[in-house]
């Protein structure tokens, strides 16, 4: 009988101390193992030659909707995430997350870098199930939208005002180093405790734009590279791998190597990279093509788990009950319910080969525009795959598309066409039904959880300016009331679409 990823491996109940490294924007394409011609990721190639590496792993197209698949075990839709602002980037209140799981298992849990599943106070990480948190608000250091997505007021890379544990510091340095300094300390209490294990969940915000690099990791790449921004986000990847073989220096040093997994994952397709390199994929982030969803996935556990590939389809889902399984965590039967259309990975780390049952996975770009119906943008942006196929529903935009152009799926053998050039929906309608049927069945599955956030209005001001300016004075402004305004909520999505469509009618 092929293993469904239910039954329990000798892993089960290990109990490792696990860092979880999640990298914002990074593509597939964007190391240099992976075959990129420019990049140098020297620690990242090391690492995956010590690691079982899914390659064939699906995360969200955008990032808030990936960070809540990964903390619960299900589609982003089901925790009310369809879209990264606006308020349908919170993360509903009864979903209960991996750290909730792994804290009430025995773990010490911390947080740092970006949260970006609800800056409310009541959505914030402390609130679910971490204990130790450094963050910064919104998906990005310094971003500010209507309502409550919103970080520190004039928040940089360098030197940012990062909350810690309900306090803001005032940090000195860059964005990366800073957390992975901070999480590294962290680790550091926590290296004499093997009786309590940690989950240390560092997430980092580069290189989300803007594409801001240290000035001597931005000189690498100078005349490398077809414009400024990709030079800039190959320095910010530069910087995470340096970061990184530190973090694995220091674990060597305190002897914690073969007690601690290591995974390291970007959130979402590439951006600025793929002007150089996107590994023959086509389509980046914010789209249903596989370049939009495939992610890297190494999982590194020094003396436990056998450096290979494997190749099964995986996703984001999946995240949730291997690490609860690894850190023997007792599932009940509502988190069983939660993470149904998860998998428990652990057969797979133990023989990447194992049989694998084949599977449906689903990609919806969501972003609708608020207020409107989820229903009408069911096909827009859309997705649904098993082993073999992907069909694919893209909306057609831009100035010259038709006023009544209506979404069409598109068929593709992604083992014979792994770049989706050949749309084979004609020659196989059989294929096209079957899975269309599933997706229909599906989408009807997800209502009265696809809208939870949906008509939600958001406060007067961000939360985090508010937090920021009682303990260090200053604002608000009537201009950061304007910009705040949670009523423009309603029209922002629509506007900004208007905008894009309007900037490629001019490119």
């Amino acid at each position: 009988m092929p293993s469904l990823g239910t039954q329990a491996a000798s892993l089960e109940g290990k109990k490792p101390n696990i860092i979880f490294i999640l990298t914002d924007d990074q593509g597939y394409g964007d190391l240099s193992v992976h075959g990129n011609p420019v990049l140098k990721t020297p620690n990242l190639d090391k690492m995956h030659a010590e690691s079982v590496r899914f390659t064939n792993w699906h995360n969200s197209p955008t990032c808030a909707p990936t960070r809540s698949a990964l903390l619960t075990g299900r589609h982003e839709f089901r925790n009310g995430i369809t879209h990264t602002i606006l308020e349908r980037e919170r993360l509903r209140l009864d979903s209960v997350t991996l750290a909730q799981v792994l804290q009430k298992a025995g773990y010490a849990t911390g947080i740092f870098g970006k949260w970006h599943l609800g800056d409310e106070e009541a959505y914030r990480p402390d609130k679910r199930g971490f204990e130790e948190t450094f963050i910064h608000g919104a998906g990005g250091i310094g971003q500010s939208y209507p309502g409550s997505c919103g970080d520190a007021p004039g928040n940089a890379y360098f030197d940012p005002a990062i909350l810690h544990n309900g306090t803001f510091e005032e940090t000195k340095g860059y964005c990366t180093d800073v957390f992975f300094e901070q999480a590294t300390k962290w680790i550091e209490t926590k290296k004499g405790q093997k009786e309590k294990p940690f989950l240390c969940w560092l997430s980092t915000n580069a290189p989300h734009g803007p594409y801001i690099a240290k000035p001597e990791d931005k000189a690498l790449y100078d005349g490398k590279t077809p414009n400024e921004a990709a030079a800039n986000f190959f320095g910010m990847l530069h910087n995470i791998d340096m970061n990184v073989g530190k973090l694995f220096a220091k674990l060597d040093e305190w002897g914690l190597a073969e007690d601690t997994l290591v995974i390291f994952m970007n959130d979402n397709g590439g951006t600025a990279g793929g002007a150089v390199f996107n590994a023959g994929m086509r389509g980046q982030k914010g789209s249903p093509w596989i370049g939009g969803v495939h992610a890297i996935s190494f999982w590194r556990w020094k003396g436990t788990l056998k450096p290979a590939d494997c190749n099964a389809l995986t996703a984001h889902i999946d995240f949730f009950r291997t690490l609860s399984s690894l850190g023997g965590a007792k599932l009940d039967d509502s988190l069983l319910q939660q993470s149904a259309e998860a998998r428990n990975l652990t057969p797979l780390l133990e023989n990447p080969a194992a049989s694998w049952e084949d599977r449906f996975l689903f990609t919806h770009v969501g972003r609708w525009p608020k207020g409107t119906s989820p229903d009408a943008a069911k096909l827009n942006n859309a997705a649904v795959r098993n082993t073999q196929y992907t069909l694919v529903s893209e909306t057609a935009r831009g100035p010259k598309a038709p006023k009544d152009a209506e979404p069409k799926w598109q068929l593709f053998d992604v083992i014979a066409d792994p770049s989706q050039k050949n749309d084979i929906a004609a020659s196989h309608p059989e294929v096209v039904k079957k899975l269309s049927d599933t997706y229909d069945a599906w989408w009807t599955s997800l209502k009265g959880q696809y809208d939870i956030n949906e008509n939600a209005i958001g406060p007067k001001l961000n939360p985090f300016a508010e937090l920021y300016w009682k303990q260090f004075g200053g604002g608000p402004t009537a201009e950061d009331y304007e910009r705040m305004d949670p009523e423009k909520a309603k029209t922002f999505e629509a506007s900004r679409q208007r905008q894009a469509a309007g900037k490629r009618a001019t490119d």
